[in-house]
């Protein structure tokens, strides 16, 4: 059950930073889950490293934390998408 509670949390948040970060013509639901996910770990690794605390990734403060997390890694992807071509 907490894995599908994790999938649903990832395409939640990566569907809110696609369409903040103007990519949702460009990402499909699987795209969105697995940028959600990994922005949500990226986003409360960030925001405790600089010291605020690690909020619970569950709650209303984890999923914009989250959300912020998915919007850092959609610019760093585009970034190196850009690089690279």
């Amino acid at each position: 059950m907490y894995f599908i509670m994790w999938l649903l949390f990832g395409a939640a948040v990566g569907w809110v930073a696609s369409i903040i970060m103007n990519k949702q013509n460009h990402m499909g639901w699987v795209t969105n889950i697995i940028i959600g996910i990994i922005g949500s770990i990226l986003g409360v690794w960030l925001v405790g490293v600089l010291g605020f605390g690690s909020p619970d990734t569950f709650t209303v403060v984890g999923f914009f934390v989250s959300i912020g997390g998915a919007a850092l890694l959609i610019v760093i992807i585009t970034a190196i998408k850009r690089r690279v071509s």
